[in-house]
Order: C-alpha cells, then sequence, then structure tokens
C-alpha cells in the first residue's frame, strides 16, 4: 500500500507566517485563477482565494540532488494531506516520477514519464526496491514538485 503526502503541516504554517522559502526569501502573496495545486491540502485553490508562492526544496539537506522549484500554498489555513488515495490534485494526463534514496538523492534508472493512471503501479513497483525510500511525483511539463509517495505504515 501506498502513502501519498503534500507538504508537513508544520512547513505549510511556517509559510504561510512568512518563513524564507528555500531560496531564502519571503512566500509571495498571491490570488489563486483556480488552477493553483496547493502542495499542503493538495487541492485546487479557489479561484479569488489568497495563496502563497515560494520555491520549495522538499529534501533536508542540501547537495547536488536537492532540487526546488515553485510551488503554491492556500494562504488560510488547511489540512495536510496524508492518504492511501491519489490526491485531488493530481488532475494532469501523466507525471514524471522519480525514485529517491533515503540520503536523498536520485536512484537512477527511477525517473519515468508515467501516465496518470499508472502512477500506483509505477510507484509501487519502484519502491519494491530495497535502495529506494520514496518516490516524488512531478510536473512532467514544469518539474514542480508534486506528492511525495512512500510505503504506507502496517
Amino acid at each position: 500500500m501506498l502513502c501519498y503526502t503534500g507538504l508537513s503541516q508544520h512547513t505549510a504554517d511556517a509559510y504561510r507566517q512568512g518563513a524564507p522559502d528555500a531560496h531564502g526569501q519571503p512566500p509571495e502573496h498571491g490570488i489563486s485563477d483556480g488552477g493553483a495545486p496547493c502542495r499542503c491540502c493538495l487541492k485546487m485553490i479557489p479561484k479569488g482565494a489568497a495563496m502563497r508562492i515560494l520555491a520549495h526544496r522538499p529534501f533536508q539537506t542540501l547537495h547536488p540532488y536537492a532540487e526546488s522549484g515553485p510551488i503554491f500554498v492556500c494562504a488560510d489555513a488547511c489540512i495536510a494531506y496524508n492518504s492511501d488515495k491519489l490526491p485531488p490534485v493530481v488532475v494532469s494526463p501523466d507525471y514524471l516520477l522519480k525514485g529517491y534514496s533515503a540520503d536523498e538523492r536520485i536512484v537512477y534508472g527511477t525517473g519515468r514519464i508515467t501516465p496518470r493512471a499508472n502512477i500506483a503501479s509505477y510507484a509501487s513497483k519502484v519502491l519494491a526496491r530495497e535502495d529506494v525510500a520514496f518516490v516524488d511525483l512531478r510536473s512532467a511539463r514544469n518539474n514542480c514538485w508534486q506528492v511525495r509517495i512512500t510505503r504506507a505504515s502496517a
């Protein structure tokens, strides 16, 4: 079984309060056009709703594989997503999935553009490898980080 998560509640709340992003900048304030996916609740931020725009690095340490990129977060409090169901924000026809080791390094050979319908099966296949600790789901077009996929706890 898989577990899908976005930003932790703690991280999202810190960004809402103005904590610096991956580039040391305060999050920008913006208004959603209805197509901005919140990386905390993993839902689309409603049109006209306030949001934060920032650079995020979904890794604990700095190293060559610690990619960063732009993300959106609801300006108002939302509940961090943590489920065995594919999040509602995953609506594109395909995504880039990549496996990472426990030390947050890309496991070569795991990166693949994957149709939405095959995300769970491909993520399960990658997570079956002993050298893979998690899979990151990213935009196939812009490489923006979307969702972390891990093995579900028993």
